[in-house]
């Protein structure tokens, strides 16, 4: 068991208490997110109860303290999976238990703990919830009901990889299901307790600054796309002026644009873009914008047939594409390649070597 924590109250003694009461051979894990020397009598409790406690010197955040301790297990408990909880007393010791149990047979997926988000939820976290499941299903493809929560089990084999995850704040456990499919796990859900106690008034998410964070690939991906809309479209708009070809016109402003965006996304955008070879990333880019090209062009000649002005048109194209774009550069594009190797046969992600994700 591992839970990150900063500035904690009695609950996650409470909780720590009932893992192990439960299971007096678990192995729990605390990380001290640099709570300061007013919260060390409660991690010295937690000590006391049977749970090994992890220090940060400062605070770092859920992210790095999530690193710490798979690093630990990694070193300390080899071949052994790991079930993540908050103990600020959303996660119930029966459903750490249940999620658990779970994870024993799931060796290939993550097993998340979905709460079905009913009774007396706070309003920032029905909402908050809400947003980030429709994003997550706009930019990825899979539906899943419970984004945010932190009881998750995690494999053995995803523990490497896990540490080669970008994002040291809460941004890290969106960014761990983003890309979970393209490191060849599967999203497992299982149900639990929604709880929520006092408001959630003990939750150390800032709902603007760390949404920005957890948000950051889309955002990033927004603006670039923005960029090469504006250039795409003064590139369209001139050259339908000189030559009266709408064909024309979508090809060459197309190529400029395509340009700009592939530039940007390969170094600002897609963290992993610069490990892929460049001739790779633009072959792949490529066949994309060809396949996008034809899709812009249908589009385009459909809505413009049909009357609809061409800066109209072209917007409502963008729109309808720009989703599809992501999922494709994120998945494709900018995915970095990997090598078959023993225990590997289907050629998916490879685990990188433990020596290699220590070292990270």
């Amino acid at each position: 068991m591992l839970i990150p924590s900063y500035e904690p109250d009695t609950r996650l003694i409470e909780l720590v208490h009932a893992l192990l009461t439960d299971d007096p051979a678990a192995a729990v894990v605390v990380v001290n997110d640099g709570s300061g020397p007013r919260f060390a009598p409660i991690f010295d409790e937690v000590a006391r109860r049977g749970a090994l406690v992890l220090h940060h010197p400062r605070n770092l955040g859920k992210g790095a303290a999530l690193k710490s301790g798979i690093r630990h297990v990694l070193v300390a408990h080899p071949g052994a999976g790991v079930v993540t909880a908050d103990g600020d007393g959303q996660h119930r010791p029966a459903d750490v238990a249940r999620v658990a149990a779970v994870l024993e047979s799931a060796t290939s997926s993550l097993v998340l703990g979905i709460r079905a988000f009913s009774g007396r939820v706070p309003a920032r976290s029905r909402i908050g919830n809400t947003i980030s499941r429709a994003l997550f299903r706009a930019v990825s493809g899979q539906s899943i009901g419970d984004t945010q929560t932190g009881l998750r089990g995690l494999p053995p084999a995803s523990l490497p990889w896990l540490l080669t995850v970008t994002g040291e704040r809460f941004e890290y456990e969106f960014r761990m299901l983003l890309h979970a499919r393209s490191a060849g796990f599967s999203l497992v859900e299982h149900p639990i307790a929604t709880v929520y106690t006092e408001g959630n008034a003990s939750s150390h998410f800032r709902p603007v600054a760390d949404s920005v964070r957890v948000y950051v690939p889309l955002l990033r991906f927004a603006a670039s796309a923005m960029v090469a809309f504006a250039v795409d479209t003064v590139a369209l708009l001139v050259l339908q002026a000189l030559t009266g070809t709408l064909l024309l016109s979508v090809v060459g402003a197309r190529l400029v644009s395509a340009s700009v965006n592939f530039a940007a996304n390969r170094h600002a955008v897609f963290a992993r873009g610069r490990d892929v070879a460049l001739r790779t990333a633009m072959a792949r880019y490529a066949s994309l914008a060809v396949l996008l090209l034809a899709a812009n062009f249908g589009m385009l000649t459909a809505l413009t047939d049909a009357g609809v002005p061409l800066l109209a048109a072209k917007a409502l194209t963008d729109a309808s594409l720009f989703v599809v774009s992501f999922q494709a550069q994120r998945a494709v594009v900018f995915r970095p390649e990997y090598s078959r190797a023993p225990g590997n046969p289907s050629g998916r992600a490879q685990r990188i070597p433990l020596e290699q994700a220590l070292r990270e």
